[in-house]
């Protein structure tokens, strides 16, 4: 069973409404990346891992649950970015009913024990990405419409721009004491920080929080530059 044995992303477009076969198939598609989601994350411990290091460990020969992908074509790396994202959205909410939390970020993916043993609220339950990615029907935009949506990403006309005082105040959330020149090193920076904020070293789960709203802060900022 793979993750790519679908029609492509322009045939289903074509296709309106969604069936509920195809919605079907998704869901049994989705079940089985969360599963094999959880166990990769679970092996990985508190570095937990990269979205590029989930889809590859996906990928492997003990899963074979995604099938190759040009990392270089969006139309072809949405289904896969996307369906994976489903997926660990709703592993954090199941996590979350046993007092554990999932980190989703694109570049650190980690499980980790609140320490409260107790049901969790979800973070940031009013997250747009949140509500995005778990809008299933969301999976079968068109190559066209994908293809915009990336121009507009990537001309940063769909990002909310952030204030030099907010800039300032992300940077320094994250030990800055100002924005540095570029965006390098407040990905090393990011990653130093959510280490060492782990609740296995004494952090809490709202420091971990802080630090990724500070970091998107800052991408917000270095991508619309």
């Amino acid at each position: 069973m793979t993750a790519m044995n679908t029609p492509t992303t322009s045939t289903l477009s074509e296709q309106a409404p969604v069936s509920r076969n195809q919605l079907a198939w998704l869901e049994q598609q989705a079940d089985h990346l969360q599963l094999a989601a959880e166990h990769e994350l679970r092996a990985a411990g508190a570095p937990g891992l990269s979205e590029l290091e989930l889809i590859r460990a996906l990928q492997s020969d003990r899963w074979q649950l995604i099938e190759p992908v040009s990392f270089n074509d969006p139309t072809a790396l949405y289904p896969v970015h996307f369906l994976l994202f489903h997926s660990l959205y709703r592993l954090q909410t199941e996590l979350a009913q046993t007092g554990e939390a999932l980190m989703i970020s694109p570049l650190r993916l980690c499980i980790f024990d609140t320490g409260s043993g107790s049901t969790q609220p979800l973070p940031a339950e009013e997250d747009p990405l949140r509500r995005y990615y778990l809008d299933l029907s969301r999976y079968f935009l068109s190559g066209h419409d994908i293809q915009c949506m990336m121009e507009r990403f990537l001309a940063g006309v769909a990002l909310a721009s952030s204030s030099p005082e907010e800039v300032q105040e992300a940077a320094q959330v994250l030990g800055f004491e100002a924005p540095p020149a570029d965006f390098r090193p407040v990905k090393q920076q990011f990653r130093r920080r959510v280490m060492q904020a782990h609740p296995d070293r004494g952090g809490r789960t709202e420091d971990i929080q802080e630090l990724n709203r500070a970091f998107s802060v800052l991408k917000r900022h270095f991508t619309r530059r």
